[in-house]
């Protein structure tokens, strides 16, 4: 690492602007706002003064059981040459889908970069890791993956966990779960590592969370789960563009009806987004608005929860808890034989008064921290109650 020339020195050397620069920490301050030490300085200017003069970290890539998805969110930015700046910042010394070697070559090359960085790179690892049957299910150059893995993770300063397969086994782990597929923390053990969930994840969380533990010398905070306060610390719910329908209760029933046409809120499709912890609806991908599921009229999978996909129907709607809206405002629809518009919207003010304001209000403004806890608790134990549910039938 001491050999590598300074940020600022590689990127002056490969003809990037300072200007380009500057945007790169732009938008990294955009995505991570708070929760880091390196983007609470007071202007872009600052941040790329800060990183401009650290060393160009070190990363090796690795790739397990996945569909380099995660790699692609890196590389498939709007504007192709902050996907460049990206790789210009960081020492990107072996990835194997983006450099030339293989086979053995390929092999050479990330014993050389072990060996080069020892105790300095920072291990991506990309994918979860198959541990079934001494992991015979993914074998590297002769070896399990597992043992790949855990050799390579002893000589790293720190472990990253890139996207829901590598932080707790994401879609390989579905049941049944064949190849016993698992996350990086249940493999590794005694160095510092982040999880960045996510399918995939943002790109900027990968790059603000390497350059604050590489320029600042220390990991972001991070939750009871491993992620980034910066990134995870909010659920979609609470700055989703629909949110203003789901205090209403106006709901899409159904996929293309007069509701999903004017985009009402997708909770009743199955939208996942009251128990999801992640910067979606805040931080878009691509540098492009409204590129994200519930932009483009689809519920939110739950991709970053553990308990959530792959665990729960992809149209099943999670638990609401304290209220739902329609307990606390007027129905959008009223039926014959049923309280008219004028008198439910006469009961829904006073009671809205009373009650919903209050309901809303503490859901809207409660920690995602405080929030979050309740939450997953809460949806592990309704997953569990019915999976019970289903065996009971099955007896």
């Amino acid at each position: 690492m001491s050999k590598k020339p300074t940020i600022e020195e590689h990127l002056k050397a490969t003809g990037v602007t300072r200007r380009s620069f500057v945007q790169l920490c732009g938008m990294l301050m955009a995505a991570a706002p708070i929760g880091l030490s390196l983007t609470s300085k007071a202007s872009a200017q600052e941040v790329a003064k800060v990183v401009g003069k650290a060393k160009r970290p070190s990363v090796i890539w690795l790739h397990f059981q996945d569909c380099t998805g995660c790699t692609e969110t890196l590389l498939r930015t709007s504007a192709p040459d902050v996907a460049h700046l990206i790789l210009d910042v960081i020492s990107l010394d072996y990835h194997e889908t983006l450099m030339a070697a293989s086979g053995a070559q390929a092999e050479a090359a990330l014993q050389s970069a072990i060996a080069d960085n020892a105790g300095k790179f920072v291990l991506v690892v990309e994918g979860a890791i198959p541990a079934r049957d001494d992991g015979n299910y993914m074998l590297l150059n002769g070896k399990p993956a597992i043992q790949v893995i855990k050799e390579t993770a002893a000589k790293a300063a720190a472990v990253i966990a890139m996207g829901s397969c590598a932080s707790w086994g994401g879609v390989p782990s579905a049941d049944p779960n064949p190849t016993g597929a698992i996350g990086v923390d249940s493999v590794i053990s005694g160095k510092p590592i982040v999880n960045l969930p996510g399918c995939p994840p943002n790109p900027y969380n990968l790059l603000a969370t390497v350059l604050e533990y590489v320029v600042m010398g220390k990991l972001p905070a991070l939750d009871e789960y491993g992620r980034p306060k910066f990134a995870y610390e909010r659920v979609i719910h609470e700055n989703c563009p629909r949110r203003a329908h789901f205090d209403a209760g106006r709901f899409a029933a159904t996929f293309g009806d007069e509701g999903h046409r004017k985009g009402w809120c997708l909770y009743k499709l199955g939208c996942k987004g009251p128990v999801t912890h992640a910067a979606c609806s805040t931080r878009h991908f691509c540098e492009v608005p409204g590129v994200w599921p519930i932009g483009l009229g689809v519920p939110c999978v739950g991709c970053t929860e553990k308990s959530v996909i792959w665990q729960m129907g992809t149209f099943q709607t999670v638990p609401i808890h304290l209220a739902t809206p329609p307990d606390t405002y007027p129905p959008v629809f009223s039926g014959s034989g049923k309280v008219g518009v004028g008198a439910a919207a006469l009961v829904g003010a006073i009671a809205g008064a009373v009650g919903g304001a209050t309901w809303v209000a503490s859901q809207k403004f409660k920690s995602s921290n405080e929030a979050g806890v309740e939450h997953i608790g809460l949806d592990i134990a309704h997953v569990d109650k019915q999976k019970s549910a289903k065996v009971g039938k099955e007896e």
